[in-house]
């Protein structure tokens, strides 16, 4: 056998016991008559010592040649430590080798393969497999194991079935680009990889499971950022005769399970907010609720002075600062160049400092006075010693200025504390979106959508204002999981599409299976899916979800380890039928 036990696993009780261990050597002290080497596998260190005295001259000429990642295998005896290492689980514990097996010498490898190491993050992305070794990935990947556990344990225990569903389908339009792969038994035709599991699970509730889950990779040809992969991971779940409150405690039941499970925090109800709500107060539609700085909007306090800027503005919204009345002239200017950064895009912002004697100081005292900015602070919960900032113009864009802000100026305070968790339902979404520059409407989440009871014949007379039977779930203002109760029968899923331009041939070409199938009994149905990469990346205290991917790919979307994309030779094109017109 390669080993008795493992690296991380020996301790004072196992002393005067013979061992076998394998793994890779982290570094080796050589004192000429005599050598220390630390060895490591996925569960720990164990130190090794040869000693001249007492190791053969073959096993130590052996052991001074042992360089940083060799994998070997010794035997030998377990030894109390001279020098104890308490900040080691196998610190009281040494190995005195008396026997050594060089498995696979390694080159020295190109970054230090320790929690703090020297290589950058392109070096790192390149040799992942070295990477992976490092304790903060592999420790990831082992925390992504075990939140994975949890939500097939829950589900499994709520009844559920997982069901796989295909990876080769129809391109179907779902919001993003697909990315499409070429048949070469049907010539000129494609498959798309999915972008979600979204009808077939629609028509695993026709076929009857009841619930179903899938732990599933999906895939989006979209532009990447820290929280987004071309191909990322579900836990994608469906369930039949169910309301939406169904489906929100079933979620909420998840969450809080593994929020106890892995974080041991225990979590009552969820609050509830609604999409109007959300944009008004916090100015985007998944906020971060563990700290205050709600929105203040101004315009009824701030309109009826010659300041033309405000006059002029569709919407006046401020936010109060904690302790932002102490801010040097120097530092709110930082803050003013930060939201005309063109990420944000505001023109400028106002500001006012509410002193701690009650007294105010603003950028724009020439046409406001303290009565005037006495009603600012009141419109936005300010108390003695906060700053006002406040942004002007159109709504939607204003509203998204002021949230960048927000999160920026808690991220400057510690009010984004990691370990905390405030989970919330968003809910009452609009159910279409309009895209302003063709003026046509599209689904906010998908075509599948139902209108909330009651509102369907609103789509004719003012379909802006129907909402979508639809559900977030935000967690750390991150949004996790998202869903809707589903359309279940062919009239009102023909009338969906009719509104959002399919003519009848379209829907029936991309959708004529799914309508055909809700001929035949379709029930009730809904569902939700949460992002696991990002689920996993909060719970464990990160920002970035390639941090718990295996193999993740970089801005452009590229595998810089096995270098893909990649072009393919011409005789695979010939065999496909295909022929690129690469234009330089």
């Amino acid at each position: 056998m390669y080993r008795s036990q493992t690296c991380g696993q020996l301790r004072s009780s196992d002393i005067n016991k013979e061992v076998i261990l394998s793994g890779w050597v982290q570094k080796v002290r050589d004192k000429g008559f005599m050598i220390w080497a630390d060895l490591r596998d996925r569960y720990g260190i164990t130190q090794l010592i040869f000693d001249e005295e007492r190791t053969s001259k073959e096993i130590m000429d052996q052991a001074k040649s042992l360089g940083r990642e060799f994998v070997i295998q010794i035997q030998g005896k377990v030894i109390e430590r001279s020098s104890k290492n308490p900040n080691m689980p196998t610190g009281d514990i040494e190995i005195l080798v008396t026997n050594l097996v060089i498995l696979n010498k390694a080159l020295l490898p190109p970054f230090t393969i320790e929690d703090q190491t020297d290589g950058g993050e392109d070096i790192r992305m390149k040799y992942r497999y070295l990477d992976i070794r490092r304790n903060p990935v592999k420790n990831n990947l082992i925390f992504r194991h075990k939140v994975t556990m949890e939500v097939r344990k829950y589900l499994s225990d709520q009844a559920f079935i997982e069901v796989e569903t295909p990876y080769l389908i129809k391109s179907t339009p779902e919001g993003a680009r697909d990315f499409v792969v070429p048949s070469r038994m049907n010539e000129g035709q494609f498959y798309a990889l999915p972008q979600s599991p979204q009808t077939f699970k629609q028509l695993l509730m026709v076929g009857g499971m009841d619930k179903y889950f899938q732990i599933v990779k999906c895939f989006r040809d979209e532009d990447l950022r820290a929280d987004r992969q071309p191909e990322f991971t579900q836990i994608d779940c469906e369930m039949a005769f169910v309301e939406q409150e169904d489906i929100l405690h079933v979620f909420e039941g998840l969450t809080r399970h593994l929020l106890k499970e892995i974080k041991g925090i225990e979590i009552g109800d969820f609050p509830r907010m609604t999409y109007d709500d959300a944009m008004q107060k916090y100015g985007n539609d998944k906020p971060d609720i563990r700290f205050g700085m709600e929105f203040g909007e101004l315009n009824a306090v701030a309109q009826h002075k010659d300041f033309a800027i405000f006059n002029d503005a569709e919407l006046v919204v401020g936010i109060a600062v904690p302790g932002g009345a102490a801010y040097t002239r120097k530092e709110i200017d930082a803050l003013i160049d930060w939201v005309k950064r063109p990420q944000v895009g505001a023109k400028g912002m106002v500001y006012a400092k509410y002193n701690e004697d009650g007294s105010f100081k603003s950028s724009v005292d020439k046409f406001y006075d303290e009565k005037d900015l006495s009603l600012w602070a009141e419109a936005t919960n300010a108390k003695p010693g906060d700053l006002i900032c406040v942004l002007s113009g159109e709504t939607h864009k204003t509203r998204t200025q002021l949230s960048a802000l927000r999160m920026e100026l808690a991220q400057r305070l510690g009010l984004r504390n990691k370990d905390e968790f405030a989970p919330l339902w968003v809910v009452d979404f609009p159910l279409l979106e309009l895209d302003e520059e063709t003026g046509h409407y599209h689904a906010m989440h998908h075509p599948f959508t139902s209108p909330k009871p009651g509102q369907l014949e609103l789509l004719d007379s003012d379909p802006g204002a129907v909402k979508a039977n639809a559900y977030d779930l935000v967690l750390n203002g991150n949004e996790i999981g998202g869903g809707s109760i589903r359309i279940h029968d062919k009239e009102t899923q023909a009338t969906m599409f009719r509104h959002l331009g399919f003519t009848e041939e379209e829907a029936k070409s991309q959708f004529g299976f799914l309508m055909d199938a809700f001929q035949y009994g379709a029930p009730p149905h809904g569902g939700l899916a949460f992002g696991l990469d990002r689920l996993v990346a909060i719970l464990g205290g990160q920002e970035t979800i390639r941090d718990f991917i295996a193999f993740p790919k970089n801005n452009s979307g590229r595998d810089v380890m096995i270098d893909a994309p990649a072009f393919i030779d011409d005789a695979q094109l010939k065999e496909l039928n295909l022929k690129l017109d690469i234009q330089s």
